[in-house]
């Protein structure tokens, strides 16, 4: 057997360039600082565990394991799912027998006390939140689903921790170190001319990007909340106890870390100081860390960015390869439910055509429908002019009076979060269900309707080319929770609207139908190997607007998605499945011939096909 001291060597060669070169971009070279850290990976190396460095060295011969048609994630936040950790592993049975194979926990760390944001206001970093059990429950639940080939993800937050941290205790007290581990000012003229650049992310209840104290006489940036201070990214320290941090996590079992509000890390006087180039640095030096001490683990980026700034965080240029496996395709997300409401693809096609690339190195996108956040509407005024008769904020204003069920033509029920008064953009609540609605349908037919507007949903995120994530409760069609007002910590932020607590009694009828048809969805995928993130995706246009079509290319020949985004029959001519180098008119997903009368292609109301 290789001596462990020698393979990390091997695996220091092989990463050490993509470590120390943006490092020196961002910080100069300064040998002490290389030399911790080196000294860090290798103690962080030496405590892994036998078990974690084997999964190592099985992630190093297969490093696309991730991208394979067999991942399918499920999402949920441990107390709404089951109570505490212990209570998760009483349901792995369920998680096994929906074909899941990634779990994410939900913000899980130990948060501030009251308001954590949703539990991303983090205090320990090393600690699980008590009311979910200690760090050893974690492990065990962690090693358990290891055994049954499930992966675990938990978030951890980057640009910013709690008010409450160790850190931010000591720079309260005077302590310069840990004042520089934040962006800190005397006075507010500095403030106020980043301010002159800067948007708010909450206007209603946090608005400005700075907060002063009183108490040791500074300002603190705090983008989000009050409570929650931005680190200073550009204190080399600050990296040395973020990758700490991140391989104690690997170490504790973690297989994906979801890298929160990553867009955000790096401040410049005169930008708005989001998706900088320097963040792009970071986290391809961050994954550079990892890949030498915890190569199992993959990194996820939650950056809710425009078009032209997401596909940066997969890696382009000089960070191709190198620097977030996974990212939240929020475009696929946004276009789902836009189409839906217009029951018109056609800027769908045309912004998904325009910004995204057919596939990445060694990355892919994390898909979904729906998640534990607001809809926030990112189409761009570009995108939408190059649809005839549409507009960015005429359309965005649709959207948000659509799904909080306010327009004529809505079948949605939803709330509006977060409303702009300055430029009139909202956001929206409402859950996956909810917004396809199975809440406002009386008769069967329209409960029927809901039904598969879901599945068709379920369907795209499966299929489009990426790792579909499912969030907890969508399987079962579960409804907006209007009692969060109820509960005082929730009371104030509607999304908890959209975050219900798991239902573990008899389904109904509606449920049973949506959670077979997810499953069924999620089998079909495993079978067909077009389906694997690593296989390009390429929108095409089908000629009809009421339909959203791409190809697959693999090894195996070409898959064909069609999907109808209306609630009548639509047709499209054999001719352009055919061009596309469909010849036998297989649907992969019924596993079924399908006919084609008249040279036609017949798509039933919210149909769904993967022509094989």
């Amino acid at each position: 057997m290789m001596d462990d001291q020698k393979l990390f060597e091997m695996r220091w060669r092989r990463s050490e360039a993509d470590l120390l070169q943006p490092l020196r971009a961002i910080y100069g070279t300064i040998p002490a600082f290389e030399a911790a850290l080196k000294a860090l990976l290798v103690a962080r190396w030496n405590e892994r565990p036998a078990a974690l460095k084997d999964l190592d060295l099985d992630r190093d011969l297969n490093p696309d394991w991730f991208l394979s048609e067999n991942t399918v994630g499920y999402v949920f936040y441990v107390d709404r799912f089951a109570g505490n950790f212990k209570g998760v592993a009483q349901h792995i049975d369920y998680l096994q027998s929906l074909g899941v194979t990634y779990v994410h926990f939900m913000p899980c760390l130990k948060p501030r006390p009251g308001d954590s944001d949703g539990g991303y206001s983090v205090m320990d970093y090393r600690s699980i939140n008590p009311l979910l059990g200690t760090m050893e429950d974690f492990q065990v639940v962690a090693k358990t689903l290891r055994h049954k080939n499930m992966s675990v993800c938990v978030d951890l937050v980057l640009n910013h921790t709690a008010k409450e941290h160790a850190w931010a205790e000591k720079a309260k007290k005077g302590d310069k170190k840990y004042q520089a581990y934040y962006h800190m000012f005397d006075g507010q003229a500095e403030t106020l001319e980043f301010e002159k650049t800067l948007v708010e992310v909450f206007p209603n209840d946090a608005p400005g990007n700075f907060t002063f104290y009183p108490e040791f006489k500074k300002y603190v940036w705090t983008t989000f909340n009050e409570h929650q201070w931005d680190l200073n990214w550009a204190n080399p320290d600050v990296f040395l106890e973020i990758v700490d941090i991140m391989l104690n996590l690997a170490n504790k079992g973690v297989d994906c870390l979801r890298l929160d509000a990553v867009a955000f890390m790096w401040k410049q006087l005169g930008t708005n100081c989001q998706n900088l180039p320097e963040v792009h640095d970071i986290l391809q030096a961050l994954r550079a860390a990892t890949r030498i001490a915890a190569p199992a683990l993959i990194h996820k980026a939650e950056a809710i960015v425009a078009p032209r700034d997401l596909v940066t965080y997969l890696g382009v240029g000089k960070h191709r390869g190198r620097e977030g496996n996974l990212a939240y395709h929020n475009n696929l997300m946004v276009h789902y439910w836009s189409s839906l409401a217009a029951r018109d693809t056609s800027l769908m096609t045309y912004t998904l055509t325009k910004h995204f690339p057919d596939s990445f190195r060694n990355a892919c996108w994390a898909t979904y429908i729906r998640c534990h956040d607001d809809i926030g509407w990112a189409i761009t005024e570009e995108d939408a002019a190059a649809i005839p008769g549409v507009s960015g904020p005429g359309h965005r204003k649709f959207l948000a009076d659509f799904y909080a069920g306010q327009h004529a033509s809505s079948f949605a029920r939803g709330g509006i979060f977060q409303e702009n008064a300055e430029t009139g953009d909202r956001r929206n609540s409402g859950t996956y269900a909810s917004l396809a609605g199975l809440e406002a349908a009386k008769t069967d037919q329209e409960i029927a309707t809901a039904i598969d507007r879901i599945l068709m949903g379920v369907a795209l995120m499966a299929s489009f080319g990426g790792l579909p994530l499912l969030f907890m409760g969508d399987e079962i069609g579960l409804t907006n929770d209007y009692d969060f007002i109820k509960e005082p910590a929730h009371a104030h932020d509607n999304r908890w609207m959209h975050r219900p607590k798991m239902q573990w009694v008899k389904l109904s009828s509606t449920q049973d139908k949506i959670f077979e048809g997810t499953k069924n969805i999620i089998t079909r995928r495993k079978a067909v190997k077009h389906l694997a993130a690593n296989n390009p995706t390429r929108i095409l246009d089908a000629g009809n607007a009421a339909i959203f079509a791409f190809s697959r290319q693999s090894d195996e020949g070409p898959l064909l998605a069609l999907f109808n985004f209306t609630e009548v029959w639509q047709n499209v001519p054999l001719s352009f499945a055919m061009s596309h180098g469909i010849t036998q008119f297989h649907d992969a997903l019924s596993d079924a011939a399908v006919a084609a009368p008249g040279g036609v292609l017949q798509i039933p109301p919210y149909g769904r096909v993967w022509l094989v």
